[in-house]
């Protein structure tokens, strides 16, 4: 893709600030949230954050990225996608997670944080070992889900959840919202998507259920207000609260679909959710995904002109002209950016380069000026 063309400071989307609630994001170049799987797996530090973590948050901040979405940090053990998964169950987690989010704001980035159940998906190796359910023998454990249905062949049929259980679950949600702000974060998103424990809920095809929590669209969405509520109850007032959600399964039939994300994000925006980040997929394997540089900005678009509330679009945008041109066109009020800032983390400030809008750099680094 070609690079757009130098545009005046002050007519640079990407490079506006965003306000939610009372907190200002310095620009429209957010990261999400993306699993390192580089945490200790059992023990006493199972679940901290360490070196590794340190560097690649603070390496992307360093490089201008306005909010940094931490990856999927479990609100339980069970919750975890693989043994080796950042946590926020525990004291000893809060500590090490400090240490990032005080260097973030040291740099002007404003540190955010995913609080995640990975339901039927979780106890599963890393990925680049091939991410196939591990057991006990490699700290897994048993995954839960609404049904009894596994995610593909090959996995273990998850426990069902109990309604004691699910209400355990939900009061997980708010207590790792609590730790979250101890830890120093000032964004928490709720992980709905990609097919783990509320996007297994919120489909028909995961949940199988004939009680309040499946059946119809208000049975199955109702475990994801429900941690809406009560993370909003305990999250301050004056901070944002984020959800991210796959607005469709890309099922021909017995899935989520567009039409039910846009029908969700009116409610979660009641409920207390100040901004939808708009992905797809992850509940089924072996789907047929249209894959392509913004394939998913589509979706992001029809919340953002159907409903009031305000979205972030995902989905391979890699250019700072596609970008631009995303937040120019109205179709959402931020981009963020997976892949690209593992390939770059100094990708923000390139962009701004390319747009000719200004950006903090660090003192260390001017030479480079």
């Amino acid at each position: 893709m070609s690079a757009a063309p130098a545009v005046p400071a002050a007519f640079a989307a990407l490079f506006e600030p965003y306000t939610l609630r009372s907190v200002t994001v310095p620009n429209r170049v957010w990261m999400a949230a993306m699993c390192q799987y580089s945490a200790e797996a059992f023990g006493p530090n199972a679940g901290v954050a360490g070196d590794w973590h340190f560097a690649h948050y603070a390496a992307r901040a360093t490089g201008g990225t306005g909010l940094i979405i931490q990856e999927a940090t479990a609100v339980s053990p069970e919750g975890r996608i693989s043994p080796y998964d950042l946590g926020i169950w525990n004291d000893t987690q809060v500590e090490a997670l400090r240490r990032i989010t005080g260097f973030l704001k040291a740099r002007g980035t404003v540190p955010g944080i995913q609080i995640a159940h990975a339901g039927r998906k979780a106890s599963t190796d890393r990925t680049w070992k091939g991410g196939a359910p591990v057991g006990p023998d490699a700290h897994g454990w048993q995954p839960v889900a609404p049904s009894a249905v596994p995610f593909a062949e090959g996995h273990p049929v998850p426990d069902e959840l109990t309604i004691d259980e699910i209400a355990e679950v939900t009061g997980q949600f708010a207590a790792a919202a609590e730790r979250a702000l101890a830890a120093g974060y000032e964004v928490v998103e709720i992980h709905g998507a990609h097919g783990y424990l509320i996007g297994e809920f919120l489909s028909p095809h995961s949940n199988r259920r004939t009680d309040a929590y499946g059946g119809s669209f208000e049975n199955r969405t109702r475990f994801a207000l429900e941690v809406v509520d009560a993370v909003r109850a305990v999250w301050p007032e004056e901070l944002p609260l984020l959800f991210r959600i796959s607005a469709t399964d890309w099922l021909e039939e017995e899935g989520w679909t567009a039409d039910e994300t846009v029908r969700l994000a009116r409610l979660l925006q009641e409920h207390g959710v100040d901004l939808l980040d708009v992905s797809t997929g992850g509940l089924a394997p072996g789907v047929t995904i249209p894959v392509g540089p913004g394939y998913q900005v589509p979706f992001a678009a029809r919340v953002k002109a159907e409903t009031t509330l305000p979205v972030a679009a995902v989905g391979l945008i890699t250019e700072p002209g596609q970008a631009e041109k995303i937040l120019a066109n109205g179709e959402a009020d931020a981009v963020l950016l997976g892949r690209e800032l593992l390939r770059d983390p100094f990708w923000a400030r390139r962009a701004a380069e390319e747009l000719g809008a200004p950006i903090r750099t660090p003192e260390q680094y001017h030479r480079s000026w």
